[in-house]
């Protein structure tokens, strides 16, 4: 998994190619609003991207983690499908119901059962490359929804200079990155990881908190700000000295939602000592928002490793697949 995370700028790199030269149809109807259908690693990119794009997008954008599709589904609506393997039975299954509402579907894949539907059916098809965990292949999903989006005529093409920009900030500072990512390991080893973030960065908060469960297998969890202020936070009323919190941080933040974390931090200090913080570098939010993601990955390898456990192996989330594949089909 190190050795995944090590590549993540080359990763970069190849999908900016990928998705220069992939071949994204016209609109054949006004695009009034777009849905990003998947799970776990495929999925998670398109909470990022909905993220980054809120303040460009025209048309709302809804991210599906989910069997079934909103009833607002259909011909106007662009439906996103994202499974890495092609066979996550999620995402198939709700790429059927955009097929039977007439939805435009774009696919992002490396192969399987959406590559077949997705030839079968004439639809757009952006193949990246195969054989890895989904939750290290961010850096190839991620960049072809962006593309998709551009070339839909959604979103301008900012983003292909901002990713290069990323691309360039992760390799100058990889030893500072790795340094900080070592002492964020030190500091959660042995506790119960919390993750805080601004309203805006939920996608990062969360790939974070699903690299803590599935790298490190540990249980964790995070919530955002300002929303926290008025459900969570008071939960911190009691001691919890077993919880490590991270809060990670922008310089760009709301100046109110700077004031409320650092309300927040004097509130926990009481119940807990072990509170840091991790600030974001970069000049715009995909590059912030990638400079975070690429720090957190090194960390949850990083507890791997003081754990002496294999980051790579799921086996539990195997078990629950090979579970539901006795079931079979209704």
């Amino acid at each position: 998994m190190k050795d995944l995370v090590q590549r993540f700028p080359e990763q970069l790199e190849e999908a900016l190619r990928i998705g220069e030269q992939a071949s994204i149809s016209r609109p054949i109807r006004p695009i009034r609003n777009v849905i990003i259908t998947g799970l776990g690693g495929s999925g998670i990119g398109g909470t990022i991207v909905s993220e980054i794009i809120a303040n460009e997008c025209p048309v709302p954008v809804t991210v599906n983690k989910d069997y079934f599709l909103p009833a607002f589904t259909g011909p106007e609506t662009l439906v996103i499908v994202s499974s890495y393997s092609g066979n996550t039975e999620e995402t198939l299954q709700a790429m059927d119901v955009a097929l039977e509402k007439g939805a435009q579907i774009s696919c992002i894949t490396s192969g399987g059962s959406v590559a077949e539907r997705a030839r079968e059916h004439r639809l757009d098809l952006v193949l990246i490359p195969g054989g890895n965990p989904p939750r290290s292949c961010l850096g190839y999903s991620l960049t072809q929804l962006f593309f998709i989006l551009h070339k839909k005529g959604l979103i301008s093409g900012a983003f292909v200079a901002q990713l290069r920009a990323s691309i360039d900030r992760m390799r100058m500072e990889e030893a500072a990155i790795k340094s900080e990512a070592q002492e964020v390991t030190d500091f959660l080893f042995g506790k119960l990881p919390v993750i805080y973030a601004v309203d805006g960065y939920n996608g990062v908060a969360t790939r974070f908190r699903q690299q803590i469960n599935e790298n490190s297998k540990m249980l964790c969890w995070h919530h955002i700000i300002p929303e926290m202020n008025h459900n969570e936070l008071v939960g911190w009323a009691e001691q919890h000295e077993e919880c490590a919190v991270v809060i990670l941080r922008n310089s760009t933040d709301y100046y109110r939602s700077q004031a409320r974390i650092e309300i927040n931090k004097e509130i926990i200090a009481q119940r807990t000592p072990h509170i840091r913080e991790i600030w974001s570098r970069g000049d715009s939010m995909l590059e912030r928002s990638l400079y975070l993601v690429h720090l957190t990955d090194w960390v949850s390898c990083y507890l791997a490793d003081r754990k002496a456990i294999d980051a790579v192996e799921v086996n539990v989330i195997n078990h629950l697949k090979g579970s539901l594949a006795k079931l079979g089909e209704r």
